[in-house]
């Protein structure tokens, strides 16, 4: 599996269907984070950045991030363009995209990466530091900033529009 260090990694030449681990900053952003940014602006420089489509679960005690699954990418489809046109390079969640983020992501030269759905508590253990960031007021699902060693995902859109869900 190729390791892939946001956000400065270069994630044009990797091809739709193909195993990364990711190492590095990612945020994560869910649809009223996403509905936020488009309208009052966004908290962060998005540039070469990775989303992760998840909340996390609050923290036992001695861990850094409790459960922090994917949700569902299509949800936050209506605010993707904005994002990517605004510098985001990787987007990380579960399912399918509209043919209009498929061709976004084609357009701004960007990667949508799944991640297995179910596998919250493992996810979990990948997180190495977690800050909230944003919309605090949200709660688990404001923007957070997270520290990742080794996370697991799947091209499932390249930087070409090339689609496993389209196979």
């Amino acid at each position: 599996m190729k390791r892939i260090f946001l956000p400065k990694g270069d994630v044009t030449d990797l091809v739709v269907g193909e195993w990364v681990l990711l190492n590095g900053t990612i945020y994560t952003a869910r649809d009223q984070a996403h509905k936020r940014m488009v309208e009052e602006g966004i908290p962060l420089a998005l540039e070469g950045q990775a989303i992760y489509y998840a909340g996390p679960c609050p923290a036992k005690p001695g861990q850094v991030s409790g459960p922090i699954g994917p949700t569902t990418s299509m949800r936050m489809d209506a605010f993707t363009p904005f994002l990517l046109k605004n510098g985001l390079k990787v987007m990380l969640g579960k399912g399918d995209r509209s043919p209009a983020v498929r061709e976004a992501i084609k357009e701004y030269q960007a990667v949508y990466l799944v991640i297995v759905g179910g596998a919250g508590a493992l996810i979990a253990d990948k997180v190495k530091k977690l800050a909230v960031i944003a919309y605090d007021d949200l709660r688990s699902e404001a923007i957070h900033c997270l520290e990742i060693e080794d996370l697991p995902a799947l091209v499932a859109i390249d930087s070409k529009g090339r689609s496993i869900f389209q196979k």
